[in-house]
């Protein structure tokens, strides 16, 4: 793997944690919790390109590997709270580690996958695999949020 890509994977892993910490600072809203799966799943236009194609099979091995693995400790660790007319997200320092965490078995497990197919084909199953762990964290915070809304909210 080439030390660009290295940097470029550091930057963006900084990013989301510091995007994190501040999305913890503000009251939580549905639109701030189901947004982003929405906007991330215009990223599988890439599969009309050609070279981004990977077969079905491994497309659902990726999609199940976040979803059911790496999905786990971002919900665990992922708490909804409310304090006074506030819904919050509570900060917990493991976060900050899991991620980081994830961050270094992706990395390795990259390096690995590129050895056997194109570096296109591993960004389209990386990206899967990221969108498997995004939908069902952000669904479970999503269904924390509306518990607390109350049955009132949901009318």
């Amino acid at each position: 793997m080439q030390p660009s890509t290295i940097v470029g994977s550091l930057v963006g892993a900084t990013l989301v944690m510091a995007w994190r910490i501040r999305e913890t600072q503000t009251p939580v809203t549905a639109k701030k919790l189901l947004v982003p799966p929405l906007a991330m799943s215009t990223g599988f236009c890439m599969f009309l390109a050609p070279p981004m194609r990977v077969p079905w099979t491994w497309a659902a091995l990726a999609f199940a590997a976040g979803a059911l693995l790496f999905s786990y400790p971002l919900i665990r660790t992922s708490r909804i709270v409310r304090m006074g007319d506030a819904i919050l997200m509570q900060r917990s320092r493991a976060f900050l580690f899991i991620i980081a965490a994830l961050f270094a078995i992706r990395l390795a497990l990259r390096s690995y996958v590129e050895r056997y197919v194109s570096m296109t084909q591993t960004a389209a199953l990386f990206f899967v695999l990221a969108f498997g762990m995004l939908l069902p964290w952000r669904l479970m915070m999503f269904a924390s949020y509306r518990a607390l809304r109350g049955p009132a909210a949901r009318a």
